[in-house]
């Protein structure tokens, strides 16, 4: 199966592999169409937002994909003011919306919004909706930047969903930073074979994509994952200028990606006005360990589970 890339040939990158060399080749059954939905998010704009990620949808559909994967809090955009006061519960009149969209268009969707609490509280979450209109999984955020705290609160439980298309499981973003890959490595622990991550990466004002950041935050971490336990990892990213909160001035800068056992897969353009679905077959992977079984594969492959971080000075 051919790797799709959408970055320029010069400011492409391979993967960054883990220290351990795989010692049998990755095993796949069947594979899946995802459309990772780079959308425009602008602060403080749900409606204007959530249309958008109704046409998404829509597109989507029309390309043959099952699945389409949506940004991080798409409906305020991430740390906005406006979410303290205006979010909305979930369910509720949002994600009401993603859900017949879902439904109407026959999808999985995968999404992130911001979510008031019946105790008052905000939370990043991601949602994972069925083609029925059903919300199959609901996430919160847990590994959140020092910005982010005054914004939401930490989440408290990980999920893996069965479904047609295969095992998934949710998380959002930093989630996947190196230090925070514990989700990651606890969603492959729990069966994931997909592991889905509405995203928005930003960057200083300044920054192009000659400066590409991304390689060691992002596809390090990604393929880590990847090829340790032979599962899909697919974050999907906005677009845009920030406006208000503590990242004002900033941009997102799409970069959406898409990484297996095998590589890179799929990869957004690199740029905050990049708006566009990036469609790609991701081939479905066999993963036969369980339990215990994983510690002794991760061990073939010498990944250590017995060293004490070198003690600081």
């Amino acid at each position: 199966m051919a790797l799709f890339t959408f970055r320029k040939p010069s400011a492409a990158r391979p993967a960054t592999p883990p220290s351990a060399v795989l010692p049998t080749a990755p095993a796949f059954a069947g594979s899946l169409r995802v459309g990772l939905g780079q959308l425009l998010v602008e602060g403080g704009e749900p409606e204007r937002n959530l249309f958008r990620a109704e046409q998404m949808m829509a597109d989507a559909a029309a390309q043959g994909c099952e699945l389409v994967l949506l940004p991080e809090t798409l409906d305020f955009a991430w740390t906005h003011p406006s979410a303290l006061t205006e979010a909305q519960p979930i369910p509720g009149l949002y994600s009401d919306r993603l859900c017949e969209a879902a439904r109407q268009h026959g999808l999985y969707v995968c999404a992130g919004l911001t979510e008031r609490a019946p105790d008052g509280r905000n939370y990043n979450a991601a949602l994972l909706i069925n083609p029925s209109g059903d919300i199959i999984c609901k996430y919160h955020k847990i590994n959140l930047l020092e910005v982010e705290l005054p914004f939401y609160a930490v989440g408290q439980t990980l999920n893996v969903v069965d479904t047609p298309l295969g095992k998934i499981g949710v998380n959002i973003c930093a989630d996947n930073f190196l230090d925070g890959l514990a989700i990651g490595h606890t969603l492959a622990r729990m069966g994931a074979e997909f592991i889905l991550s509405p995203s928005s990466w930003t960057v200083d004002y300044s920054i192009t994509e000659e400066h590409d950041p991304y390689s060691e935050k992002w596809i390090k971490p990604y393929s880590i994952l990847a090829q340790l336990y032979n599962v899909s990892v697919v974050g999907t990213t906005s677009v845009g200028y920030i406006v208000g909160g503590p990242y004002e001035g900033k941009k997102s800068i799409g970069c959406s990606l898409a990484v297996d056992a095998g590589g890179i897969r799929a990869q957004g353009v690199f740029n905050e006005f990049a708006g566009q679905l990036v469609v790609a077959d991701l081939p479905r992977p066999v993963r036969a360990e369980q339990g215990t079984q994983i510690g002794q594969m991760l061990a073939r492959k010498g990944f250590r589970l017995d060293e004490l971080p070198a003690p600081t000075r």
